[in-house]
């Protein structure tokens, strides 16, 4: 997806989103598909009851245009809903229009008997071998069997960073669609086709396959039951009306005619929510989706928001993942100068992180600088598995060499004692001592002298311990799983403010972990990438599995992050809390916004009823917004009526702003912002609509 994709992306609706969803909001007209929707197939109904109603007196010669303009606006409440459903859908159409760009007919190298033969992708089926080489596209879903290469995934994950995959291991699995940058690998197919990675995400991101969540359902039903009771009401209010105006000696004709009935009943049922809800839902996959992780079903996102309980590895999740180093101790008679000087001279060439660390920790805290290689005279030492260390060979003017070295203490202890020096018991115990800790020591030593040690350490994220206190406000616990020691472990999980931690954990323990927690009632999250994560991703409530993990992995899980980052997982339970909050918050305001409604058309209907002699009506009182006329009263709210969805679908797709707040500050907001204030605006826009309708002549 280029940068101007991306643009066009972050734009909640564009000029293309618009035409296409006024064509489907039409097209959603079918009663198949409004019937999906009770709140909304009611209103349609009563449009077409209506509609009848305008055509039986145009033929009769009694043309109204009261009768005419409330069908007009609600045949505009049918569409509007279905325009911000068409809206939601379409911006996942566009995403999976951009994904199918990445999808091409490509050709595969299959692998039969030991010999190339030319395909098409579509031709290959699971457990078919593939060859790829460098410039190739990867023709099928995927695990490396054979080889190690640097593939392109920006096709998936939008990051133009090449990533490394090779065989065994959890970093095996490729996507079809991605291109392989460098050397030659052998893959073996995981999917059939139709069924791939890609294809998958496709029909997701449509929305094709969405299905209601379980708290949508519930509050369907809520919806639906109360349209059937305002739905009750209304059918016996003419019979109520027609024998309270018989028994008043008032003529049977000016009784409650079926516009007027039908434009009671849909300001009384919550046709905001009923408009919005489907809306809400799709718009929450579109948001998670645009942080690069695809949720299978908004089922998962829905947990997510519900989750209460998160399971986080240490590594890349908490901690940055790479040792770094941290602080030099040097051995008795040697300067912290002397020997930061030769631990930078030996990783000058060492491009790890680890190396990176310690050239920039000697720099800045000595103010040491790097020198020129080739004024050193120096030949560098690269790190081997057979001798764990790496170092420097520098020859001085005098022609006198020395060597340097840095590395595990046993591979520098027998590099002094073969150079005839000896090893100091100082360095043992600091060895010791930083190995209890959990941390990593690198010994330094020239020619047979030790010089002291290097300590490396996993380092904590920054900010992580502010977003695990966001956490903590929404009454999330947060634990830390980690295969170090109960010392480090503890370290660690003080530094970062985890609530608990798991040391020596196997994946076992992580299974029997997930399980005692929901046994509790608590929902769990999770992450992993790799075959033995997938059953505790397959346990958990939401298993975020990572898109460069195994294809075991991905299956368990019910999201994968595209970007393959461990802390997307905290960014997934954020997106879940502001769905929920979102609907909590656009359902408040539909109920409360009907409250405006009934002071508008109760009294407008209800005044002849309870007219008195002297011509005023009781209920007039009622009127507190002074609303021109009955007719006007009762068109403003159904015009409100309408409107109102229109204005709200920017809010239904963006979302409500989230807050790391607990649950009972977010209803107390929700009562304040979208309660009160769904009273108090209607009011407003109701008076202006009467007022707009009065100098236009159209009441």
């Amino acid at each position: 997806m280029n940068s101007m994709e991306k643009r066009n992306m972050s734009r909640l609706i564009t000029r293309e989103i618009a035409v296409q969803a006024i064509k489907d909001s039409f097209i959603k007209l079918n009663p198949k598909a409004l019937v999906k929707n009770p709140v909304i197939f009611i209103v349609a109904i009563g449009a077409l009851m209506t509609t009848v109603v305008v055509f039986l007196n145009i033929f009769s010669g009694h043309f109204s245009s009261f009768n005419f303009q409330i069908t007009i606006w609600l045949w505009f409440t049918v569409l509007f809903a279905n325009f911000a459903e068409a809206v939601a859908e379409g911006r996942g159409k566009a995403q999976a229009d951009s994904l199918r760009k990445s999808r091409t007919q490509t050709k595969a190298r299959k692998l039969l008997h030991n010999k190339e033969e030319v395909v098409l992708a579509t031709a290959l089926r699971k457990g078919d071998m593939v060859v790829c080489e460098a410039g190739e596209i990867i023709p099928a879903d995927g695990d490396v069997v054979e080889g190690i290469a640097s593939v392109d995934e920006s096709a998936i994950t939008g990051e133009s960073a090449p990533v490394i995959r090779e065989s065994g291991g959890d970093r095996c699995a490729v996507t079809g669609g991605t291109k392989v940058i460098s050397d030659r690998i052998v893959i073996k197919v995981t999917s059939e086709p139709g069924n791939t990675f890609l294809d998958r995400i496709i029909a997701l991101v449509e929305g094709a396959k969405r299905q209601k969540t379980p708290n949508e359902i519930a509050l369907i039903i809520l919806l639906s039951g109360l349209t059937i009771i305002f739905l009750l009401v209304v059918v016996c209010m003419p019979a109520y009306f027609g024998y309270s105006l018989k028994a008043s000696g008032l003529p049977a004709n000016q009784n409650l005619t079926l516009p007027v009935l039908v434009s009671l009943l849909v300001c009384l049922i919550p046709t905001t929510i009923g408009g919005l809800l489907s809306a809400i839902g799709i718009s929450g996959m579109d948001r998670l989706l645009r942080k690069n992780v695809i949720a299978t079903s908004g089922k998962a996102i829905e947990a997510a928001g519900d989750t209460d309980v998160l399971l986080l590895d240490k590594t890349g999740t908490i901690t940055l993942g790479n040792r770094m180093a941290t602080d030099f101790i040097p051995d008795d008679g040697v300067t912290i100068e002397e020997l930061a000087d030769a631990a930078q001279l030996s990783s000058l060439s060492d491009e790890t992180p680890e190396g990176r660390s310690i050239v920039i920790l000697a720099k800045e805290k000595f103010n040491i600088r790097g020198r020129e290689v080739h004024d050193l005279q120096a030949s560098f030492i690269p790190f081997s598995a057979q001798t764990r260390m790496s170092g420097v060979d520098i020859r001085t003017h005098d022609g006198k060499l020395h060597q340097i070295r840095k590395g595990s203490a046993d591979s520098i202890r027998s590099f002094v004692q073969n150079n005839n020096g000896f090893y100091p018991k100082n360095i043992r115990d600091i060895v010791s001592e930083l190995a209890r800790q959990g941390a990593t020591p690198l010994v330094v030593a020239e020619d047979n002298r030790v010089l002291g040690v290097i300590h490396l350490k996993d380092i904590v994220k920054g900010g992580i311990k502010q977003r695990f206190a966001e956490l903590r406000k929404m009454g999330i616990k947060t634990v830390m799983i980690t295969g170090d020691n109960t010392l480090t472990a503890a370290a660690i999980a003080a530094e970062a403010g985890v609530d608990d931690f798991m040391a020596e954990a196997k994946p076992e323990d992580k299974l029997r972990r997930i399980r005692e927690e929901q046994a509790n009632g608590h929902l769990v999250g999770m992450i992993g990438d790799g075959t033995n994560d997938a059953p505790a991703l397959a346990q958990a409530d939401v298993g975020l599995a990572m898109n460069t993990g195994t294809q075991a992995a991905r299956e368990a899980g019910n999201m994968v992050d595209l970007d393959s980052n461990p802390t997307k997982l905290i960014e997934v339970v954020e997106t879940g809390k502001q769905l929920l909050m979102t609907r909590g918050a656009l359902t408040t305001f539909s109920i409360a916004n009907d409250v405006a409604k009934y002071f508008a058309i109760i009294p407008a209907i209800a005044t002849l009823l309870y007219v008195t002699s002297t011509g005023i009506a009781p209920l007039s009182i009622l009127n507190i917004m002074k609303l021109a006329t009955p007719e006007s009263a009762i068109l403003s709210a159904v015009i409100f009526n309408a409107l109102i969805i229109i204005a709200l679908i920017p809010l239904a797709l963006r979302g409500v702003k989230y807050r790391p707040i607990s649950a009972n500050k977010v209803l107390a907001l929700n009562m304040l912002i979208y309660g009160i204030g769904g009273i108090i605006i209607p009011f407003f826009g109701i008076k202006l609509i009467d007022m707009l309708l009065v100098i236009i002549h159209l009441v």
